[in-house]
């Protein structure tokens, strides 16, 4: 892939890591990053339609994209965080994960898939996790994590088959990247099996590595840190 590459959420634990890798590699010819903490040009807040509109609009502006990244997400914040029981099922805290979670990227996807190729291979890769996997959930709990997740796994099965139209080699996939030393996942951290907890910059190198190997027809697809699918 050429053109130009955007990471939006770039200034989390794993945001930033796919940046620099980015960067490093060489590949692009310009890496765009937003970031709800930024200002100025890289601002994003993904809860905002016109915050997103106006990313859009400067990425418009330059070499077309050929590979986004949606690596944003929300599992705690002001001291709440995933449900343990029903008991804990707040309205206005399923609103804001699902806000961050699933609408966000749905509406980046919104104004961001239209500007990228209309030939050739493109990636739109939205980062997901292995709890959203309606099949996989044998524990329960997480009620707000785990919906809006599945939720967003199912929007982007439904992109990949409009955009489908758009570019038959466009590829649009949920991506989960394991158990990562973030700040995301720093207080549940206690319950990973060893060797299983990675840093950040290995995460977005199996990341990367991931969406190299993607093809046509993984697109709508969900698959975790080591290429594998993952069911619904």
């Amino acid at each position: 892939m050429s053109g130009a590459a955007v990471l939006i959420g770039a200034s989390g634990g794993i945001g930033a890591a796919l940046e620099a890798a980015l960067i490093e590699e060489g590949a692009f010819d310009i890496v765009h990053g937003f970031a709800r903490s930024r200002t100025g040009a890289q601002h994003i807040d993904i809860t905002e339609e016109a915050s997103i509109a106006a990313a859009a609009a400067i990425v418009a502006s330059g070499p077309a994209p050929s590979l986004i990244i949606v690596a944003t997400g929300v599992l705690h914040a002001d001291e709440r965080g995933p449900e343990k029981s029903l008991k804990d099922l707040d309205p206005a805290w399923l609103a804001l994960t699902l806000a961050v979670n699933a609408i966000g990227p749905a509406i980046v996807a919104k104004h961001f898939l239209p500007l990228m190729p209309r030939t050739g291979k493109s990636v739109f890769a939205v980062l997901s996790a292995r709890v959203g996997s309606i099949s996989d959930n044998k524990l329960g709990g997480w009620y707000g994590y785990r919906a809006s997740k599945a939720a967003l796994n199912m929007l982007v099965r439904t992109l990949a088959i409009e955009d489908k139209r758009r570019n038959d080699r466009g590829i649009v996939v949920a991506l989960h990247p394991g158990t990562v030393d973030t700040a995301l996942s720093r207080p549940f951290q206690g319950n990973v099996q060893p060797g299983r907890l990675f840093d950040a910059e290995r995460a977005a190198l199996q990341l990367l590595d991931v969406i190299e190997e993607l093809r046509p027809p993984d697109s709508g697809r969900f698959f975790d840190f080591e290429g594998k699918e993952i069911t619904p």
